[in-house]
């Protein structure tokens, strides 16, 4: 099991929106609620995930989901 960067998936949001983010071999990957794809630092997808952690904002969920790196091949 490889437990590194390319391995998860954080997908952040509410009940009325989900964006996910991911890793690729280019770098970070944002998809929105709209599934348009945008190509992030992994500083702003910090900023974008601290909030929902810290529960800054009480209505939003984050959840991690590891994949097989096999399997996504």
């Amino acid at each position: 099991m490889k437990l590194t960067n390319n391995s998860y998936t954080i997908s952040i949001g509410t009940k009325n929106f989900t964006e996910r983010y991911y890793r690729d071999k280019a770098g970070w990957l944002k998809v929105s609620a709209r599934g348009r794809t945008f190509r992030m630092t992994a500083e702003q997808i910090l900023n974008h995930v601290l909030p929902a952690v810290a529960g800054v904002k009480p209505n939003l969920t984050i959840k991690v989901e590891h994949r097989d790196a096999t399997l996504s091949k």
